[in-house]
């Protein structure tokens, strides 16, 4: 059997030291003995994938991983996510991301409310659709929507996706909610045109709907977070990526619960793949990621394949610091150790790269653009590096200015450890 090339990301999970873990980062604190292994017998090196001046996110890392210039390509996260829904965005159009947020419960103004979870608690399934619900069915929102000629399109998950068309986003800034976890809301609203004050005033409509909404008294009884407020950010304009396979010579899946992978996967004629229970979260099926993987490689027309994890960084957004050190160790002990026993077993040569996109910071619960650590293993060229996968140790060796060289390290045989 030929070369098999194998992306793994682990979303998020490189880091600053945190106090909490002894000074240590997650990647130093997880007990991750495969990653580990594959470093030290392979190469460890850092690399920027979120280059200055675009947002430090999985929206520009993952172009940049898969080799396409976020300078060049990036036009916001969302015309991706609607790639891969099968949302076609047509001339004038503008996807944006709606997520479904937990504002703080209080009596306090609406803009001086703190914004508690940019996730409404991981809201997911009929709560997701019944908050939607909620919004479509209220007169004072449906008058929104039809002003600003926008269409939402409804997901079971905190991820909503609206289109608005004949749109002028010209100076439009938004922000993600992610990166402001716990301040007020007032400065962080749609600014920048005259269709930021649209939206900002849908939002301000959107909870007072949601706030009393049945779904969310039913979540607080529940003691769950309420889904009380929406989030409009990383809008964008439809955008076209180049073949992956004309790249590079080499095709394959992407194995994810994230849309933005997926929309990447799809705009660059890859294959878009996804594993049921598949979450995104902590909870979500670590044995069926790599069991589809192995399926995966088995087919003749697949060398290449993307496994992401989204559960790093979702641990670190939601202020969960065991969960994200929790989240390694099971990408290492429940994805890596069987599909590496799997594929040694069966002496299939292969090349795997495995990084983190972006730093999710402990200490802000939102992004952060420095370089991350990557390392490269090949089962035919071993060597003895002797350093563990580790942020200080990537330092130790090479490093890559722009994230756009990795796909080359990973299909082109490496000098350094040849």
């Amino acid at each position: 059997m030929r070369m098999k090339y194998i992306l793994v990301i682990g979303d998020g999970m490189a880091d600053n030291p945190v106090p909490e873990l002894g000074n240590r980062t997650p990647l130093e604190a997880a007990n991750k003995p495969v990653m580990d292994r594959l470093a030290k017998q392979g190469m460890l090196g850092s690399v920027v994938n979120c280059p200055k001046g675009l947002p430090a996110g999985s929206e520009t890392a993952i172009l940049s991983i898969f080799g396409y210039d976020p300078l060049r390509f990036f036009t916001g996260r969302s015309p991706m996510e609607a790639a891969a829904s099968g949302i076609h965005l047509h001339s004038g159009d503008v996807a944006y991301r709606m997520n479904l947020v937990s504002l703080e419960d209080s009596d306090k103004p609406y803009e001086e409310k703190r914004i508690l979870s940019h996730s409404a608690g991981s809201i997911d399934g009929e709560d997701a659709f019944a908050a939607v619900d909620a919004l479509e069915h209220d007169a004072r929102f449906a008058a929104l929507l039809k002003q600003a000629n926008m269409t939402i399109h409804r997901f079971p998950a905190f991820r909503q996706i609206p289109v608005q068309s004949g749109a002028d986003i010209k100076g439009l800034v938004t922000i993600p909610p992610h990166d402001h976890l716990g301040e007020q809301i007032g400065p962080l609203q749609p600014s920048g045109c005259e269709n930021a004050k649209l939206l900002a005033h849908m939002m301000k409509t959107a909870h007072e709907v949601l706030n009393h909404a049945p779904v969310n008294e039913r979540r607080r009884a529940a003691g769950k977070l309420p889904a009380n407020g929406i989030w409009f950010w990383a809008q964008g304009t439809a955008v076209e990526l180049p073949d992956f396979r004309k790249m590079f010579g080499h095709w394959g899946c992407v194995i994810s619960a994230v849309p933005l992978c997926h929309g990447i996967a799809v705009l660059g004629g890859l294959e878009m793949t996804t594993v049921e229970g598949a979450t995104g979260e902590i909870n979500t099926n670590f044995e069926g990621k790599w069991e589809k993987a192995w399926e995966l490689l088995h087919r003749p027309d697949v060398d290449f394949i993307c496994i992401h994890l989204e559960a790093p960084d979702e641990c670190t957004h939601n202020g969960d610091l065991k969960g994200k050190v929790q989240a390694i160790e099971w990408l290492d002990s429940r994805i890596l150790a069987p599909l590496t026993e799997r594929m040694d077993a069966e002496h299939l040569d292969y090349r795997m790269l495995i990084l983190s996109d972006h730093k999710t910071l402990t200490a802000t619960r939102g992004h952060d653009g420095d370089p991350v650590p990557y390392l490269i293993y090949d089962s035919t060229k071993k060597t003895d590096a002797g350093l563990p996968y580790t942020e200080k140790n990537g330092e130790k060796g090479p490093f890559l200015k722009a994230g756009t060289g990795l796909m080359k390290e990973l299909f082109e045989e490496s000098e350094t450890i040849k």
